[in-house]
């Protein structure tokens, strides 16, 4: 989002019919007294995504004020630089995801029980905007730890819409403070493969990973060292 070109576009295009639902809550949840919220960047799919990617809570660079004003893997920092990096070595693009946090609200932290509790109504409003959803992928511990309590309060949601979950570790930076190096290589091999998954859900082939490098494109981001 660094170049104000795409930013200002993807402001002006917020409320396209693809998006304009799922701004439309994040407009509701703003005035729920919880505090400010990101936008869902129209670059993705809306309510015509097959994948919902879920992480923990809105990062620094999504603020407006600093940021891009949304959740976007265009964003200026490295979870979702990492995240556009392995959605791109999966062949998944951005027209078939929509991303979103267990608490969508921004803290910069990560939520308590009580936080993610908060967090279940507005989850289950915004998968009820996606007809077409098959794939929920929950990335890190706050992520898994939202939906279960999603699913204890809806035991039948996933199962009633045919949801495929798909659980993984999150893209930042912190799942990989560990001082094993295969750890860490672990970790990045269970992300890769949880991708690919994902996309064999979606496309319904064998999905065959390609290396995870960085001079990919999602949507138009790319990466260079």
């Amino acid at each position: 989002m660094a170049e104000s070109v795409f930013r200002e576009g993807q402001w002006r295009h917020r409320y396209d019919d693809h998006i304009a639902p799922i701004n439309r809550l994040v407009d509701a949840l703003g005035k729920s007294g919880h505090g400010w919220l990101p936008y869902v960047a129209p670059m993705y799919g809306g309510v015509n995504a097959r994948l919902l990617s879920l992480l923990r809570d809105p990062g620094p660079m999504t603020q407006a004020s600093t940021g891009s004003g949304f959740l976007s893997m265009e964003n200026d920092d490295a979870t979702a630089q990492a995240i556009s990096e392995y959605f791109a070595a999966a062949a998944i693009p951005a027209c078939e995801i929509v991303p979103w946090n267990v608490y969508p609200w921004y803290i910069n932290r990560a939520p308590k029980a009580r936080e993610l509790s908060e967090g279940v109504e507005p989850l289950r409003s915004l998968i009820e905007l996606l007809p077409r959803l098959r794939v929920v992928m929950l990335h890190g511990v706050s992520a898994r730890a939202g939906w279960k309590q999603l699913l204890a309060k809806y035991p039948d949601f996933a199962v009633e819409r045919g949801l495929k979950i798909v659980s993984t570790y999150h893209t930042s930076r912190q799942a990989f403070w560990h001082a094993d190096p295969l750890v860490r290589q672990s970790r990045k091999d269970h992300l890769e493969s949880s991708f690919a998954q994902a996309a064999e859900v979606l496309f319904d082939v064998a999905h065959h990973r390609s290396p995870l490098v960085r001079s990919t494109v999602v949507g138009r981001r790319r990466h260079r060292d």
